[in-house]
């Protein structure tokens, strides 16, 4: 009844491993942003966009993760992506957007930034680049994301 398994060496955790960056605040507004889009494609099924948190953009290679993709499965591409942030983020991330954007490897049409302390919305799209009338509304869906929160 006894095993001969040696005992598991818990000395390889290590707690710092496990450390992510995701305030509330910062996941709320993920959550909503996932939420109100996830309706719109699998119960209303008006978009054509399926909506991933936090989910690699390549995933046959490492890639950027953004805070919120919308995927076309017909296409196999990325059309939108989310980064949520405070002010201490914001030039890391618009930097992020628009590089992932500009880069044109996986076919993204629209990038949004949310600061959620300043509920300041900023949007880099394609072939345009930074949205400054109205920077909440997506081109692609038809919808201003604003009203999600």
């Amino acid at each position: 009844m006894y095993s001969n398994k040696p005992p598991f060496d818990y000395l390889m955790v290590h707690e710092d491993e496990m450390s992510v960056y995701g305030p509330k605040d910062h996941q709320r507004v993920i959550s909503k942003l996932n939420t109100r889009l996830g309706m719109l494609y699998y119960v209303d099924k008006v978009i054509e966009l399926e909506p991933f948190p936090e989910t690699m953009i390549d995933e046959a290679k490492a890639s950027a993760v953004p805070d919120l993709l919308l995927y076309d499965n017909e296409t196999a591409e990325s059309r939108i992506i989310f980064e949520i942030c405070n002010q201490e983020g914001l030039k890391k991330d618009l930097k992020k957007v628009a590089h992932l954007i500009e880069e044109d490897n996986y076919g993204i049409l629209e990038g949004f930034v949310y600061n959620y302390k300043t509920k300041d919305w900023y949007q880099y799209r394609k072939d345009t680049g930074w949205i400054t009338e109205t920077p909440s509304f997506s081109l692609v869906l038809g919808i201003d994301l604003n009203d999600f929160l």
